[in-house]
This record gives C-alpha cells, sequence and structure tokens, in this order.
C-alpha cells in the first residue's frame, strides 16, 4: 500500500539530515533517548503503524460487506467496531502528521562552512558555559 502522509514525513526528515531514514533510524536507535532525531523517527514509526492499520481495517471493512455475505447481529458488531478503528487510527495519523509537521517545520539545516571559523582565545576550564541559543 502507498503510504503518502508517512512517505512525506520520511523525505522531509531525510531532507533536514541529509541522510536516508534507514540510516537515521539505525542512528537513532543507538541514542534513543533525548535526541530530536529518536523524536521525529519514533513519530514517524507511530505514523507509519497508524497508516497501516487503516489499510488493514478498510479491507477487513471491505470483507465483512462483500455482497455475497450476510450481515447479522456478530457481523454488524464487527462492522462497527472496523468503523471505530479506522477512526482511531486516522485521528492518531492526523495527530501526528500535524505536530511533526510542526516540528519540522520549525528546524532547518544550517549551512556547512567552507572554511573553518578563526580560532579565538583559549577559553580556561573553569569559566562558565556559554548559554544556550536558539535558532529560530
Amino acid at each position: 500500500m502507498h503510504y503518502a502522509t508517512s512517505q512525506t514525513i520520511a523525505e522531509r526528515i531525510e531532507d533536514l539530515y541529509g541522510q536516508p531514514l534507514a540510516a537515521l533510524e539505525a542512528h537513532a536507535g543507538a541514542n534513543p533517548h533525548g535526541t530530536m532525531l529518536a523524536a521525529l523517527t519514533s513519530a514517524h514509526a507511530d505514523l507509519q503503524l497508524a497508516e497501516r492499520n487503516i489499510d488493514f481495517q478498510l479491507l477487513r471493512l471491505r470483507e465483512l460487506t462483500n455482497p455475497e455475505r450476510e450481515i447479522g447481529k456478530f457481523e454488524a458488531g464487527h462492522l462497527l467496531d472496523c468503523a471505530r478503528r479506522i477512526a482511531e487510527s486516522v485521528a492518531t495519523r492526523d495527530a501526528h502528521a500535524k505536530t511533526v509537521s510542526a516540528v519540522l517545520s520549525s528546524l532547518h539545516r544550517v549551512p556547512t562552512a567552507a572554511s573553518p571559523p578563526p580560532a579565538g582565545p583559549a577559553v580556561p576550564a573553569c569559566a562558565p558555559a556559554p548559554a544556550a541559543t536558539h535558532t529560530r
């Protein structure tokens, strides 16, 4: 099946990090906590799971509504369950896509410098660490 939303997100992650998603997932797996890459690849995996579940439940729904099948009380319960699961997976997919898209929109690649910056004076070992700066 074709998963347009997760594929778009995967391409945006690859563009941001400049590497294929498989390599990024391997790197994130080695450093699973506290990194933006780990958060993005985890959210992407959740998005893919939701898309696969949508497809699975749609297939099941089509099987249950086959014109040659009779719909009784038992099948009606399964029809309702499939519809509920589809709705939940669509909501999950949309929430993940919205969040990951917002995060990716706030991030951008920092161009690599053509030459290294000039060396400044050495920082003494006891000097306080510089304050973190935001790159927005």
